[in-house]
């Protein structure tokens, strides 16, 4: 991350000794990049595949899609080229076919900001823009917010590893909506990101 993790942290211990207490469990550890090198059509290719599978299984599908591109590397063009038969033998399903086909033509009639023009967009905006998308929900475009664009103040309130993560940190018996999560995580501003990231490793312990 890009940005100064220590300092997020001194925050979170600071405003939230709950979530300070997962923090010191879990240790001062940084989350991996979900391929910040990827160009956004990549990135949400991926998400598609990734969507409504277990990460064994939608990996080797990934990889198999991959597969179909002049040296692995995915282009709207040439998924364009693609015919359905050969996106199906892949591993995809039907509905995401044409999740994938949607964003492939609009990457190719550049309706899609490329990771510059994403860069100098907010966090609302590049959400906005992204669900327009076929199959991209608000949560796939927090994900390439969190992983891929290293925005540090995103919180994903409908993820479940989240939701659970709140309910951990502060010894409760159910599971709280969107909204008592999203008004409590005014407290983490902004470093919204990074105790999302606890929130995860929270839902583990």
């Amino acid at each position: 991350m890009p940005y100064d993790w220590s300092r997020a942290l001194a925050h979170l211990r600071h405003r939230d000794p709950a979530l300070g207490r997962i923090v010191d469990i879990v240790g001062p550890c940084k989350p991996a990049r979900l391929g910040s090198a990827q160009t956004p059509f990549a990135t949400l290719l991926r998400s598609i595949v990734y969507q409504q599978l277990s990460g064994k299984a939608a990996g080797s599908i990934h990889r198999r899609v991959l597969d179909l591109f002049p040296g692995r590397r995915p282009s709207a063009r040439a998924l364009l080229a693609l015919d359905d038969a050969e996106l199906r033998a892949a591993g995809l399903s039907r509905p995401k076919v044409l999740s994938v086909r949607d964003l492939a033509s609009r990457a190719a009639a550049r309706k899609i900001p490329s990771r510059r023009a994403l860069d100098a967009m907010d966090d609302e905006a590049i959400i906005e823009r992204l669900t327009e998308i076929r199959g991209i929900g608000r949560w796939t475009v927090e994900m390439l917010l969190i992983f891929t664009l290293d925005r540090p103040d995103v919180l994903p309130v409908t993820d479940l590893g989240i939701r659970r993560g709140f309910m951990v940190c502060r010894g409760a018996g159910d599971l709280p909506d969107p909204a008592e999560l999203l008004a409590h995580g005014e407290t983490w501003r902004p470093w919204r990101s990074v105790a999302s990231w606890y929130l995860w490793r929270a839902s583990e312990l």
